[in-house]
């Protein structure tokens, strides 16, 4: 990776009262990378990037953003990012265009009208320009958010949680203007617990539970181990070991020895499944029961929590 574009080392953040929301985290993230954290409810999301952005002080650490501490040198790091949060918090009695305006001047940026009316065109909110934010739908409301942190071309867009409660319509277009961001050099986060979020977009994932960074990988390695299904075969009589004939498909033995497992791509273009039932029949195995299994992004989550706790 070249010089990246965010920098985070040993990061750690305590809140007043002594909860600790996120520990030891370090991650860097390229410059025009798309990344997904996913994480449940409560998992530390929101603090990291409440820390990235400054909105919260690390309480050790550091968070270096296109090369400006957070901390000692937040305006400049700050011009750099657009955070779109999970609360819509908007001035009800405004327009839209003044509503976005003035998030451009808060960044010390000039006006620039045709600017701001190419950010309010791309969500489908040009013909809303005039109208009062009291008088939008939800989705409407969000798309302000989005155009809101947008309106001082950031060279970073963290998107927190952003298809919380919205339609299908905006979904979609936020996908869309995504790829335009992407085209243009964005950098994006964001965070989310559904992961269809992370397939249709992001370069990366990484996997945050509990306030630690249990992973970050290329998301095409990540859906491979989510694509990872499990066939069990139970049997009608119960066997000590797999016979010779069934070693090429690497099976393991459950349930003292009543069960067989096989595990297999989803993706792939053959499974294996049939001519493995039909070399069981030949090695005189006889079937009682097939059930099958398939990996989700909670099995993963159990799975890295459970391997990092028994310190594997």
């Amino acid at each position: 990776m070249a010089d990246p574009i965010i920098r985070i080392s040993g990061l750690n953040k305590i809140y007043e009262g002594g909860m600790q929301a996120l520990f030891d985290v370090s991650l860097d993230v390229a410059a025009g990378e798309i990344l997904a954290l996913l994480g449940p409810n409560g998992a530390g999301k929101t603090s990291l990037i409440s820390a990235i952005c400054g909105l919260t002080r690390p309480s050790s650490g550091t968070i270096l953003v296109g090369g400006h501490d957070v901390v000692k040198d937040y305006r400049a790091s700050r011009q750099l990012i657009g955070l779109v949060p999970q609360e819509i918090t908007l001035e009800p009695f405004e327009t839209v265009f003044n509503t976005v305006s003035f998030t451009r001047g808060l960044f010390g940026k000039k006006a620039d009208p045709a600017w701001i009316e190419s950010v309010l065109d791309s969500l489908s909110l040009l013909d809303k320009k005039d109208s009062k934010v009291m008088t939008l739908s939800g989705g409407m409301k969000r798309r302000v958010l989005i155009a809101k942190a947008l309106s001082h071309a950031p060279k970073i867009l963290f998107l927190d949680e952003p298809t919380a409660g919205v339609d299908v319509e905006l979904r979609q277009d936020m996908w869309a203007l995504v790829e335009t961001l992407r085209q243009r050099g964005t950098t994006i986060i964001l965070t989310t617990h559904y992961i269809e979020e992370a397939e249709a977009i992001a370069d990366r994932i990484g996997i945050i539970n509990r306030g630690r960074l249990l992973l970050v990988e290329e998301k095409a390695g990540l859906l491979r181990r989510m694509g990872s299904k499990q066939l069990h075969i139970e049997l009608q009589a119960p066997i000590s070991m797999i016979p010779d004939a069934l070693a090429k498909y690497d099976l393991g033995l459950s349930r003292e020895g009543m069960g067989l497992v096989y595990s297999y791509d989803v993706r792939a273009e053959r499974t294996g499944i049939v001519s493995l039932l039909g070399d069981l029949g030949k090695a005189g195995l006889v079937l009682r029961d097939l059930r099958t299994e398939q990996s989700s992004l909670e099995d993963i989550f159990v799975g890295l929590v459970t391997d990092q706790e028994q310190g594997r």
